[in-house]
């Protein structure tokens, strides 16, 4: 069975993903902050069959991302990780004159560093699968300049640097960084508070485009949930 780690997965994104993997029959690793959380979605999740192994910690601590993938080598190694746990580095968003440092240094950590230390560690799991994969979230502010978004995208944008430059590495790995559009987020919603998301996509509804990735396994790089589900 198909092994997966999925940072982040206890709200949001990540919940939505780890759902539908679940109903595909997929063996799941877990990872969130808060234990209660992420235990309650895994045993939700566990009643499709599959084995899901919650593993609470801070994807920064070291000691946390060698457990993470201590857990997927027990469930017989790591076919797809999905580094999807991510901070904004302030709450409501400033403009970058106005941006904590600290706060910048903390994204940092968790948006980039704390992605490609877990990938280091799960490397060797993934070369040796038959169809390895990793998912980067990626942000259309990596790309776009959008007032007050600056820092987080900055750090998305290194992300996205990481991600190519893996690919041309890792040529029997398929790397994806994915731009998932906008989404109906407790993040989204602290980044603007004065917002209307009532329109605003579902992560539900975005689970589709990750699903089609899997599905066709296009080349590695840098995809858009909008574009992939406008392909037919």
């Amino acid at each position: 069975m198909a092994v997966a780690i999925i940072t982040g997965a206890s709200r949001g994104f990540g919940r939505a993903l780890a759902t539908a993997l679940a109903e595909r029959g997929w063996d799941l690793v877990l990872d969130g902050r808060s234990a209660a959380p992420l235990e309650e979605v895994a045993a939700q999740l566990r009643k499709h069959g599959g084995a899901v192994t919650a593993v609470p910690g801070d994807v920064t601590d070291g000691g946390h991302r060698v457990e993470l993938i201590a857990a997927a080598w027990e469930l017989g190694g790591i076919d797809l990780l999905v580094n999807n746990a991510g901070v904004l580095g302030a709450q409501p968003l400033v403009p970058l004159g106005e941006h904590a440092l600290d706060g910048f240094r903390a994204a940092l950590e968790v948006n980039v560093v704390a992605p490609l230390a877990l990938l280091q560690e799960a490397l060797p799991l993934l070369r040796d699968a038959p169809a390895g994969a990793v998912i980067n979230m990626s942000s259309d502010a990596a790309a776009e300049a959008y007032r007050t978004w600056g820092a987080y995208g900055a750090t998305k944008a290194a992300l996205d640097q990481l991600s190519a430059v893996l690919a041309v590495e890792e040529p029997g790995l398929r790397v994806w960084a994915v731009d998932p559009g906008g989404m109906r987020t407790d993040m989204l919603a602290a980044a603007e508070p004065d917002e209307d998301l009532s329109g605003v996509p579902r992560p539900e509804e975005v689970v589709p485009a990750f699903l089609r990735l899997l599905d066709q396994r296009p080349a590695s790089g840098r995809y858009a949930a909008p574009s992939l589900l406008e392909t037919r």
